[in-house]
């Protein structure tokens, strides 16, 4: 294989495997648009305030890997059921910008209690689950078991998405969406279901934040503007999935992931911030020919 086709290939790999990480935040944001019609802002924080709390447990306390991960989850969910509880129930009659900058504000206020938390160590490691690498035959390309582990749980949170939304209670969620007081007629908990919902986005969230941080140093803001820099991402692969569709948001992040690493090719090394020129150009493509997405199968419900 050339030279060119061998730096392409490595960069569809890794693009891949970092998609892994942006579809599970732009499932979160998706879920919670689906369900309440809010752009979440602390989608990410809930990811990078999971992946503190595995650390603390992990490395300060001493916990076992697998408490610690579990730990790391549960501090997510329940910041996710805080916010809505805490945020969004209170402002539910604003307008939606308003109940964005809230969110925004829940992002903010996590980011300054890590800082205060962590504020003697700025940088920190996770350990990884597996240590252990390979060369993808052929392309050369290097992958970390880690980042296997992230893509086997992409895919069974994405089948585990598509079940529970045929399921009665994934019915709920969109009844309480489409129809909130129809649903609350026929005996459906709106609170209940928005609840759940904030809890699940967190959930993805929580396991987008603790499985990437161990591929990279992290410190406060982690997942929104610091080295995993997902937030940003991941809205952009909601956008390509019409903020609607759940199997359009696993593309989308896959998309995203591989657009953001053609930047990287060494024929574009010269050409300063080539990778954010490439996310936003592909975007913007996007916006202006298919402006309510490209992942949006007619008649897609999950």
């Amino acid at each position: 294989m050339s030279g060119l086709g061998q730096e392409l290939g490595v960069a569809i790999v890794t693009g891949l495997l970092q998609g892994c990480v942006y579809a599970l935040v732009a499932l979160g944001i998706v879920l919670v648009f689906r369900a309440s019609g809010v752009f979440n802002f602390a989608q990410a924080e809930f990811g990078t305030t999971g992946l503190f709390a595995a650390y603390a447990a992990l490395t300060l306390w001493g916990w076992s890997y697998p408490v610690a991960f579990v730990f790391g989850l549960a501090v997510a969910v329940a910041m996710g059921l805080l916010t809505e509880r805490l945020v969004v129930h209170p402002l539910r009659n604003s307008s939606r910008v308003t109940v964005l900058v809230g969110t925004a504000g829940v992002a903010l206020a996590a980011i300054g209690l890590q800082f205060w938390q962590f504020n003697d160590t700025l940088i920190m490691t996770m350990p990884r689950i597996n240590d252990a690498f390979f060369l993808v035959p052929v392309l050369g390309a290097p992958v970390t078991v880690q980042q296997l582990i992230t893509l086997g749980v992409l895919v069974v949170a994405s089948i585990s998405l598509a079940i529970f939304f045929k399921s009665p209670s994934g019915l709920t969620i969109q009844a309480a969406q489409q129809e909130p007081t129809a649903a609350e007629l026929v005996g459906i908990s709106v609170r209940r279901v928005s609840m759940l919902t904030w809890g699940m986005a967190a959930l993805l969230g929580g396991l987008a934040g603790i499985l990437s941080g161990p591929n990279l140093t992290f410190t406060a803001g982690f997942l929104s503007f610091g080295a995993g820099r997902a937030l940003l991402p991941g809205f952009m692969a909601a956008v390509l999935a019409g903020m609607r569709s759940m199997p359009g948001a696993v593309a989308g992040g896959l998309t995203v992931g591989v657009v953001e690493q053609m930047g990287t090719l060494s024929m574009m090394l010269e050409i300063p911030g080539a990778r954010a020129m490439f996310l936003f150009g592909f975007l913007l493509i996007v916006l202006l020919f298919k402006p309510n997405g490209i992942f949006v199968p007619k008649g897609a419900t999950a």
